[in-house]
């Protein structure tokens, strides 16, 4: 390799490092859950930074089904779908989640990412437009990336810049309109304005696409997410989603809409037809952690208790935290060198966190996300909120 470009590749690292904004690995040695081991050390420590919402990434039923999967299935494969990767599963899980959100059909990805990643220029040409919302996710700014379609970019839930967004595509003659947002804003915890982007949609005849991973099996009546929990039922055209967090955690992606979308994407979304199929395992667990999903209203009711207990102390405490009303509930630090002290601090006392900073969130902006999940218990949290304070009074920051 050239040397000047590995000198090059140092000296962006050892600025990355300088500014804070190294991202470091933890190995677990045990399952996901709300208290974890790991790798060099004996003692569980709470574990408030999983998108373990309803705790089933290491529930017995799911490993289960997983198991029994592999067994008669087998280990993968080893091929996409269109070839020879269709297995029964496949489609048995594609119409399960299309039953579960109310669309036609649904279509399996490798990941969400991959999802966001293909639809938008399978969907869009040059005569069409997306128009986003600011604070979308890095994978619908990189779907958006690859399509052809005109962009305009909204203030994060801004309704009247949305509106004169809407204009400015009506302005430049786009044929077809998309607005696209996430339901949840992962690294805020605040859920989309839905009912007003869909009446501005419906008034200026565009459709509309949420990115709902963070919602998906614990927001909204039975899990079925923001569309469910604000109201808008079938207004919204197309979700995104994934199999990654709440159901289950393992890995994989949806495109959940009318079956005309579904068949096109079927037919034409690259990363669909150029990946490797989810293997049995996966989409055996993934069935049964939406059947759970489904009918766990006793998990999502211990979510939401939990999420308001620490909400709450923090607060009383004197936390920065953003406002909301999920259980995504950020620390805000502003620095990144002090995220990262809290986060050892926290660690030291057994509670692991991440700190996070930029590119994830913009620069002055790093903060502690915490995530409740219904896998911790009451004593649990209230060990979490005594590690917060002690640790937020040994660095002055509360």
């Amino acid at each position: 390799m050239d040397s000047g470009f590995t000198d090059h590749l140092k000296a962006v690292l050892a600025e990355i490092e300088a500014d804070g904004f190294t991202k470091r690995e933890r190995e677990l040695v045990s399952p996901q859950g709300g208290t974890v081991r790991l790798e060099g050390s004996s003692e569980r420590v709470i574990n408030l930074c999983a998108n373990n919402y309803l705790g089933l990434a290491d529930e017995p039923a799911i490993v289960e089904a997983a198991g029994a999967a592999l067994e008669r299935y087998g280990f993968g494969m080893a091929s996409v779908r269109f070839i020879c990767g269709t297995n029964e599963l496949h489609r048995a899980l594609e119409e399960r989640i299309a039953s579960y959100l109310g669309k036609d059909d649904a279509i399996l990805f490798g990941s969400c990412f991959d999802a966001n990643g293909g639809i938008f220029e399978t969907l869009l040409t040059a005569e069409d437009a997306v128009i986003s919302d600011a604070l979308n996710h890095a994978s619908i700014i990189d779907g958006i990336r690859l399509s052809k379609a005109q962009r305009f970019r909204y203030a994060n839930s801004d309704m009247d810049d949305l509106e004169t967004q809407l204009k400015a595509a009506d302005a430049a003659g786009a044929r077809f309109k998309l607005i696209v947002t996430d339901g949840v804003f992962s690294m805020d915890g605040y859920v989309a304005k839905l009912p007003e982007i869909c009446t501005l949609a419906e008034q200026y005849g565009a459709l509309v696409m949420i990115d709902d991973c963070h919602a998906t099996g614990h927001l909204g009546d039975k899990g079925r997410g923001t569309p469910a929990l604000t109201g808008v039922g079938n207004r919204v055209d197309i979700i995104s989603g994934t199999l990654g967090k709440t159901l289950g955690g393992a890995m994989g992606g949806f495109i959940a809409a009318s079956q005309p979308i579904i068949d096109i994407l079927r037919q034409r979304a690259r990363p669909y037809l150029f990946s490797n199929a989810l293997a049995p395992s996966i989409v055996a667990g993934s069935i049964k952690a939406l059947e759970i999903a489904e009918a766990a209203d006793d998990r999502r009711e211990r979510l939401k208790r939990h999420a308001q207990r620490f909400r709450t102390a923090l607060g009383e405490a004197g936390f920065d935290l953003l406002p909301g009303e999920t259980p995504i509930i950020p620390v805000m630090l502003n620095d990144a060198n002090r995220a990262t002290a809290m986060a050892q601090e926290l660690g030291r006392r057994g509670v692991m966190v991440t700190a996070f900073s930029f590119p994830v969130v913009p620069k002055g902006k790093a903060r502690i996300r915490t995530q409740m999940s219904a896998a911790l218990t009451d004593e649990d949290i209230g060990f979490a909120i005594g590690a917060f304070i002690d640790a937020g009074k040994a660095l002055s920051i509360i």
